[in-house]
This record gives C-alpha cells, structure tokens and sequence, in this order.
C-alpha cells in the first residue's frame, strides 16, 4: 500500500512549469514590458542626442559603436558576453550622463545619449544582455541563428 501511495503522492505533487529557453532568459508580458522600457530608452536617447546638439547625419554610425565592445567574444564566450554587457545595460549610460552633468561637457553628455539610445535600441528589437553559453542566447531570448 505504501508503494501505491507513494505513486499516487508523486502525482498529484503539482510540478513546476517547464521553462523554455536557458536559465536567466525572461519570457511573455516580462519581455514586453522589457521591450517597450527599450523603445522609450531609444526615444529617451534620440531626444537628449538632438537637444544637445547631435549632429543627425552621424547618429547611424555613432549608434554602432557600442556593438565594438563585441570583440570581446574573441577572447571566449565568458569573456565577450562580459565586455558586450558591460557596454549593452542602462548603468553605462546613466553613469555617462551623471558625468557629463558633473562636468558640463556637451560631448559627454553626446556620449551618453548615444550609449542609452543603443541600449535602448536593442532591447526594443529583442536584443538583451548575453548570457555566457552563447552569442545567440540573451536575457530576452534566442537571436539570430541559433534559435532554429
């Protein structure tokens, strides 16, 4: 009767869901809202780069450069999401700004508005921090080609 009660215990236990994708990757209405906080970070960005004089003509080129930090993935996965998280979170940019606000530099608060409107960028087209096991898997979920 024992063997039978312990069946039965173990199935009715209530399981935890399965999670898709990889430990620290959000999923559903968390991902949305993560998204959206992204497209307002970009709009946040794009507003303080052409108040503070920006020239509009490079704000393409300049949008890229904090995907350099990307390089690091040359030195190994560990490493690479390291420099690339570094660069790609709110904290960077929001540190940049405080400076340039400290210092009343125009090109640091340039700077500033670049690195947030990046950050912001990625995350609103699903682009998040990296998770160490990939390039392809981010805290947002799977981009680019390992996700088929």
């Amino acid at each position: 009767m024992s063997a039978m009660t312990a069946s039965l215990s173990s199935e009715l236990r209530v399981q935890p869901a399965p999670v898709p994708g990889q430990p620290g990757m959000t999923e559903g209405s968390v991902r949305t809202w993560l998204r959206i906080e992204g497209v307002a970070g970009f709009a946040g960005g794009l507003v303080m780069f052409g108040m503070s004089g920006g020239n509009w003509l490079f704000l393409v080129p300049l949008l890229l450069v904090p995907d350099v930090s990307a390089a690091g993935y040359l030195a190994g996965q560990r490493v690479g999401a390291f420099t690339y998280n570094l660069v790609h979170n709110w904290a960077l940019g929001l540190a940049v700004l405080a400076l340039a606000v400290a210092t009343g530099s125009g090109a640091v608060q340039l700077a500033a508005a670049i690195l947030l409107a990046h950050v912001g960028m990625d995350r609103a087209v699903g682009y998040g921090l990296k998770l160490p096991g990939s390039f392809h898997a981010t805290h947002l979920g799977t981009k680019g080609t390992a996700k088929a």
